[in-house]
């Protein structure tokens, strides 16, 4: 049977209803994942499944004449108990307590399944040159399901030339489409800081040390590394927990900090690192405590390479013309596990305008929902860009 667009997205809608009405966790996506490895064998998709435990990967395998192309979405819902969305009907709210899909990987899934059967559909007419790979991914929020994927050999049985995501951004208006060259997304590194003393009596100080101040100290110092030695290198560092003490007359012994860090240039990732552990131990050294910091694994930042997202702007351009293209975008400080795969193999990440975001329709919000109405644009901008590709020069070899 012939699908028209309208009868694939309205198929997606529903696969994005039925998806958001049962959210699940980083590694736990098994409901989710049998709906999308049942939907690609019913539309003659070459299906693996294992891949960072949850993943699945579909391929429309080509004629071995020419190049690939691999485009991702993710899978992964939040730890974040779902409220109504003001002014919006949501029948479909999630089913699962505590657990929502607040980022929109509901429809990040939906509009590549919707993109699956239409590209499916040309593929049986007339066979690309190469491989088509669809990539579903797990644990993008927090957990590295990409690095997994990557880790666990993605690539190597999956070869692709060049590598494709797309994730909704509210505040854009409604199936615009965003994208810049070079880094998109931060890169995002977390660290614990423990800062140890003698504890003493709150009255008698100078008999112990008071690893509070040096905690604040250490604190305000590290804030003018971004500020004062690198004002031109976009970055945040940000401290998120400090923990000290239990009692009113008592310094305690041990203060627990904990921060974040946001970069976009790996050199400047690495500069950082190294001048916030000197200004850790240089500070806790002359105040005469010990200080301990130790770095959490966290994403690289997203980058995009310039060939990719050529492609990717072409693509943009047929689809919704200048008006409607947002070229350079700013730059987000948010972070993405798809930086992992651009390390691999180069690409192009770029946003699907989700709508105003007022009224908590904010990504990561309590509030937060899909717009169903974007589905048709990122359903349309996967199978032109897939068509794209396979017309450059090249991609019949």
């Amino acid at each position: 049977m012939v699908a028209s667009m309208q009868e694939a997205v309205d198929r997606a809608r529903q696969f994005r209803h039925d998806i958001h009405a049962h959210p699940e966790l980083a590694f736990q996506e098994n409901r989710t994942s049998n709906i999308v490895s049942r939907r690609l064998k019913e539309l003659g998709y070459q299906v693996h499944t294992g891949l960072a435990r949850t993943g699945v990967v579909g391929v429309l395998p080509g004629n071995n004449r020419g190049p690939s192309i691999g485009l991702r979405a993710d899978m992964d819902a939040l730890p974040i108990e779902e409220r109504p969305t003001p002014g919006k009907d949501k029948p479909y709210i999630s089913t699962h307590k505590g657990t929502m899909h607040a980022c929109g990987h509901d429809g990040h899934t939906s509009m590549l399944l919707g993109a699956a059967e239409l590209l499916a559909q040309r593929w049986k007419e007339n066979p690309y040159f190469g491989d088509v790979v669809l990539i579903f991914q797990p644990a993008e929020e927090n957990e590295g399901g990409g690095k997994e994927m990557v880790e666990q050999g993605l690539f190597s049985q999956f070869p692709v030339s060049q590598i494709f995501a797309l994730h909704n951004w509210p505040g854009m208006p409604a199936g615009t489409i965003g994208l810049c060259d070079g880094p998109i997304m931060a890169a995002y590194d977390r660290f614990d800081l423990t800062i140890r003393g003698e504890g003493c009596h709150a009255a008698m100080p100078q008999f112990g040390d008071d690893v509070i101040l040096v905690a604040s100290e250490i604190v305000q110092a590290l804030q003018k590394l971004t500020s004062r030695n690198h004002p031109f290198e976009p970055s945040v560092l940000s401290i998120t927990k400090f923990h000290a003490g239990d009692a009113y007359n008592v310094l305690p012994a041990n203060a627990e900090l904990a921060g974040t860090l946001r970069t976009f240039e790996p050199q400047h990732r690495e500069r950082l690192i190294q001048e916030i552990e000197r200004t850790i131990y240089g500070m806790a050294g002359a105040n005469g405590v010990q200080a301990r910091v130790e770095w959490k694994d966290g994403y690289p930042a997203t980058i995009n390479e310039k060939k990719a997202t050529q492609l990717a702007r072409k693509t943009a351009l047929e689809l919704v013309g200048s008006e409607r293209l947002m070229d350079p975008v700013q730059p987000s400080t948010g972070s993405e596990d798809f930086g992992y795969m651009l390390q691999s193999v180069p690409g192009c990440y770029a946003w699907i305008g989700n709508g105003p975001g007022e009224g908590g329709c904010l990504l990561h919000n309590p509030a937060y929902d899909f717009n169903d109405e974007i589905l048709e644009t990122g359903i349309r901008y996967w199978v032109q860009l897939v068509e794209n590709f396979f017309a450059e020069p090249g991609a019949a070899s």
